[in-house]
């Protein structure tokens, strides 16, 4: 993984929210089809400005967020309660006194993912849930940008995600995508079980703002894909975790 001397801010930790769109939409109502949110004890790790946080307070008062980036954080907290700066890996919450953790798009940006769902695990209440999105490594694109030696392109790269981890970190070296193994090897030894695995395309929001038919149809094609074999090479993985009771 890459450090923070990369010159890209946004090839190391991606780019927080701004807006509340259709594709985010899309996203927390797979996430309450699966996981009771009403009233629940809620942690959103990697918040950015609090997008999730804002949407997840219609459903229950006691939602937290955590970033990184200190300034993300400051910003979102003119407006939400409960957000701070801090890391996945040490979580500031007792054990077991949290009923839902949300990691959106953001495993792959922490320097140590396993430790950051040990620590995941550990907040949860027993039966409580992790929900997870993350880059598909079957996804035609690597969309995080790349490098040509120590040259930062942000633009689609076709394909790279296939290549062999080795000639992946090449192109790649600042942020991770997961076959549905990687992902076992992270939540396996922790005894959790599997109440969702599936996989998401994107939203096409940005399409849809400058060609909307166009950018409908492709939409529309694309989520119907997720019902078909074809969903194996969606965008991200979404993966929702239960922590044993007892």
């Amino acid at each position: 993984m890459a450090t923070a001397t990369l010159p890209n801010l946004a090839a190391l930790r991606g780019h927080p929210s701004y807006v509340w769109r259709a594709g985010q939409e899309r996203r927390f109502n797979l996430v309450e089809r699966c996981v009771p949110l009403a009233g629940k004890r809620i942690l959103d790790i990697g918040c950015g400005m609090g997008m999730y946080v804002r949407r997840f307070r219609d459903r229950s008062d006691t939602v937290y967020g955590i970033d990184v980036e200190a300034d993300r954080v400051t910003e979102g907290a003119k407006t939400l309660p409960n957000l701070a700066a801090g890391v996945g890996e040490y979580l500031p919450f007792a054990d077991s006194s949290l009923d839902v953790v949300f990691l959106h798009e953001v495993l792959e940006h922490v320097d140590d993912d396993a430790a950051t769902m040990r620590e995941a695990y550990r907040v949860l209440r027993p039966g409580g849930h992790v929900v997870i999105y993350v880059p598909n490594r079957r996804y035609f694109f690597e969309t995080h940008g790349f490098y040509l030696g120590k040259r930062f392109v942000f633009r689609l790269l076709p394909l790279v995600n296939w290549l062999p981890d080795r000639l992946r970190r090449i192109f790649v070296p600042h942020v991770r995508a997961y076959w549905y193994g990687d992902l076992q090897r992270l939540f396996q030894p922790l005894g959790m079980r599997v109440v969702q695995h599936g996989y998401v395309y994107p939203g096409f929001d940005n399409v849809v703002a400058r060609s909307p038919r166009v950018g409908r149809i492709i939409r529309a094609v694309c989520h119907m894909a997720e019902n078909t074999p074809l969903r194996a090479f969606g965008l991200s993985h979404f993966l929702v975790l239960q922590k044993p009771f007892g």
